[in-house]
């Protein structure tokens, strides 16, 4: 059994009195905008989420890069530079601004011929992301031999290793507010640049060294964790919602880095990954611990080396959680940079987590001189993290090659997942040994818009993807020729199965997780992924670059039916609603649109990939545009609005100076929002609002929302605090609950009791489980877990006694912009208390 490390502690308690010291800090967990988010609202005064809208309007094309192999190195990028800005957070800690990174890289590009910078992407407040390339000069010629070799590798082929170029990853700042790491790269980039050093020489001949300077340019120059839209971005890279993600994404597969590194704060002392378990049953483990230990190891050494110490500068030895710690610091999910890197062919990958902490209020009350020493200290760590992994690259470029080609190798053979021996690395037990059963193939029945988005995913994702040209046999049922096929003997099956498959319920197993647990495209997304298990399958099938367009619209001349069962029919809806289409919504759910209106359905429903059809029926209760105050999440905001509907942030403050009722439908609140502290006149105009128009609430904040305003009869019940997964559900016929996938996510569960006779079950977790996959643990009195939840109501509507519409959601239908197949169930909660509000009102 591991011992949790105890250095930290017991270095604060022998320091003399009047040492400099950061405040140590031990590996919790920051769940960014987790459990934690039900208390800020998106949007208000202290969000940049509107600020990254100005910035980046939707008439800005995102940029999309991809490496040019015609081109050899260095290729000599002038890089724009944009405006100062004397207000970028970074400039207080005496660290690099962002509007001065592009000069310096145009500065390091004319020393020599060793570097190369280039734009990669934007973010989403529309600054740009820079990646350097830092390698011995190259022909044309030679670029092409190297890519040759990587698609080689990728294929799982062996290849001559000594002539091959090995690519390291260094991700820097991907928090905003963690910004040591862009100087680190700056710092170790300009050595290189300038070394005359024999070793230098000698790694740039035989290796690639790829810099993102900043991940997180919106976040540095605002000095906070999330980019512009408020994401946190070490969340979403199997959800990719962010285009600094999908940029990252693009360099790693691209690229496809045997190492990689990416660039944190704030733990004292230096936390040096790989990690405690429960570690990710997709991975071929076996090769990855020994490089990641091992590269650990050297990493720890040359932090060491520096000379810090608690006594002299308050800087405590490394730790790393593999050897140190017992749980808490997992790489189960697929959510991070280093933990998605290796399903692209990473064969060690870290998080660094730099020592002294000099954001959130130490950056607000330390001295200015205090704040830049401990930057500098951070910037020495980080540097050091970087030369030792080059280092270790260096001194193992052919192991870490082989390595890569063998993980890819087992996978194009569909050979099963393999059991790391124990002991593999010193301390590597039972309590390490996480395993997956990969089937033979999944099947994706290509039935609406929901299997195009998944496919298209899995192939951006750089899955392969195939679509049968005649019907096969799987599963005991007949599949139609056009059903796409996800053949698990590819080498990036890895990445394909941990997207498609359930997942696992990891509860028992251990107490504490960092994030997020439970997750499934196939679940969530709302297509459905059949895994196949014979192992004589075969279907004669063709690779697809995209899906087939999923948009249609019947000939004829009636009325048309779009059935709200899509993120794309909700947003199709929305543009025909902005168009002032006259559509009604029927009692089932279904949105009726005109004859008159087909002209315009033609035109969202190959904008929007949206499938219409003839109208059974022509009546319903007309519908209008939704106009939505939300007291929500950043997630939720986004999501909100890229449905298409038009949103205004609010929050107790925002109501509490005087808000203008008029402009609003609905109130949603799940964040950042208090009936009991807002003021006498706010409390009066918002009741006047909640007699004619309707409300959404989800979580803690919604149900107290829900208890203090007097609005539905119900008692919200709490399960434990950081439970969360994929939970299976079973819907009623009502109006928000029709239509509604059989799976759900949660965070922080909550479910309802005591209802009252105006209230309709919408939802309800199922008898069985209902955890899927996860990790949802009672509280230690018993309650709160997931037994306690069986067939209780998790969705319920009413209309409370003034009239007000109302939808109370306890689970987390739009929880980081991820389950794609709920966000449906949301649109319907909101056309149907807009529509039944204005119903009522006379």
């Amino acid at each position: 059994m591991r011992l949790r490390v105890l250095i930290p502690l017991l270095s604060v308690l022998l320091l003399p009195s009047g040492t400099a010291t950061a405040d140590p800090t031990p590996p919790v967990r920051d769940f960014g905008n987790g459990a934690d988010r039900n208390e800020e609202a998106a949007g208000v005064a202290e969000s940049t989420a509107t600020t990254a809208r100005e910035l980046a309007p939707e008439s800005t094309p995102e940029l999309t890069w991809r490496p040019d192999h015609d081109r050899g190195y260095p290729r000599r990028t002038t890089l724009p530079i944009p405006p100062d800005n004397p207000a970028d957070a970074s400039i207080k800690l005496g660290l690099i601004p962002h509007h001065a990174i592009a000069a310096k890289l145009n500065q390091l590009q004319a020393v020599g011929d060793r570097v190369s910078a280039e734009v990669v992407g934007r973010s989403a407040g529309g600054r740009d992301m820079y990646l350097v390339t830092v390698t011995a000069p190259e022909s044309a010629a030679e670029t092409r031999r190297q890519e040759r070799m990587r698609r080689q590798i990728e294929s799982g082929d062996r290849i001559q290793t000594r002539k091959y170029k090995a690519p390291v990853f260094v991700n820097g700042n991907i928090h905003g507010n963690e910004w040591e790491g862009t100087d680190a790269n700056l710092r170790v980039i300009e050595e290189l640049a300038t070394s005359t050093s024999p070793q230098i020489k000698d790694l740039l001949a035989h290796t690639r060294l790829y810099f993102n300077i900043t991940a997180n340019p919106d976040g540095r120059v605002l000095g906070q964790r999330p980019n512009g839209n408020g994401f946190d971005l070490n969340r979403d890279f199997v959800t990719a919602s962010q285009p600094e993600t999908r940029a990252m994404r693009q360099i790693m597969i691209d690229n496809q880095p045997v190492v990689m590194i990416d660039l944190h704060g704030y733990v004292n002392g230096t936390l040096v990954e790989p990690t405690t378990p429960p570690h990710g049953a997709n991975y071929e483990y076996d090769l990855f611990i020994r490089n990641a230990y091992a590269n650990a190891l050297g990493i720890e050494q040359a932090i060491l080396a520096l000379g810090y110490t608690p006594e002299k500068d308050g800087t405590f030895p490394p730790q790393i959680p593999f050897r140190d710690s017992v749980e808490g610091w997992d790489d189960w999910p697929p959510i991070f940079t280093p933990q998605y890197a290796p399903f692209h062919g990473a064969v060690a990958s870290h998080t660094i987590e730099f020592p002294m902490r000099v954001n959130g209020g130490d950056y607000n009350n330390q001295p200015v001189a205090e704040l830049q020493r401990r930057s500098r200290i951070n910037v020495d760590i980080a540097s050091a993290a970087i030369r030792a992994t080059y280092t270790f690259v260096q001194n193992n470029r052919e192991k870490l090659v082989g390595d890569q080609i063998e993980m890819f190798r087992r996978g194009a053979a569909g050979e099963p997942s393999k059991q790391v021996p124990l002991g593999i690395v010193p301390g590597f037990g039972p309590e390490d040994v996480y395993n997956t059963t990969y089937p033979r193939a999944y099947a994706i029945p290509a039935t609406g818009p929901a299997a195009g988005r998944l496919v298209d995913h899995l192939i951006a994702n750089d899955v392969r993807v195939d679509k049968a040209v005649l019907p096969f046999r799987a599963n005991g049922r007949t599949y139609p020729a056009g059903t796409y096929v996800v053949d698990m003997r590819q080498p990036k099956r890895g990445m394909a199965n941990v997207m498609l498959e359930a997942g696992a319920d990891i509860s028992q197993r251990v107490d504490a997780m960092y994030d997020i647990s439970g997750w499934s495209h196939a679940l969530l997304w709302g297509a459905s992924a059949d895994p196949v298990t014979d192992r004589r399958f075969h279907a004669a099938a063709v690779p697809v670059k995209a899906a087939s367009p999923t948009g249609s619209v019947p000939h004829g001349n009636g009325p048309l039916a779009l059935k709200l069962d899509d993120a794309k029919a909700v947003r199709a809806l929305n543009d025909l609603l902005g168009q002032g289409v006259a559509v009604t919504l029927a009692a089932d759910g279904t949105a009726i649109v005109p004859a008159s209106a087909r002209a315009a359905a033609r035109t969202v429903a190959d904008r929007y990939g949206a499938p219409f059809t003839r109208a059974g029926q022509t009546s319903g209760t007309p519908l209008s545009s939704v106009r939505i105050a939300a007291a929500v999440s950043a997630d939720e905001l986004f999501t909100l609005r890229e449905l298409g509907f038009a949103v205004t942030p609010v929050s107790t403050a925002v109501l509490n100076a005087g808000f203008d009722w008029s402009g609003a439908d609905v109130l949603f609140v799940s964040s950042g929002l208090s009936y009991g502290a807002l003021n006498p006149a706010a409390k009066a105009a918002l009741d006047s609002f909640l007699a004619k128009g309707g409300v959404v609430t989800r979580g803690g904040t919604g149900a107290n929302f829900n208890a203090a305003a007097g609005l539905l009869t119900a008692t919200a019940v709490a399960g434990r605090g950081d439970a969360n997964g994929v939970v299976t559900v079973s819907s009623t016929t009502g109006p928000v609950g029709a239509g509604s996938p059989a799976h759900a996510f949660v965070y922080s569960p909550r479910w309802f009791t005591a209802l009252g006779p105006e209230v309709k079950v919408e939802q309800s977790y199922t008898a069985e489980g209902p955890l899927v996959s996860g990790h949802w643990r009672a509280n230690p009195d018993g309650t709160g877990g997931p037994e306690a939840a069986r067939g209780q109501a998790a969705v319920v509507s009413g209309r409370d006694e003034r009239g007000a519409a109302v939808v109370l959601f306890g689970t987390e239908p739009m929880f980081r912009n991820h389950p794609k197949g709920l966000f449906p169930q949301v649109a319907r909660a909101l056309f149907w208390t807009a529509s039944s509000a204005k119903v009522l009102t006379p």
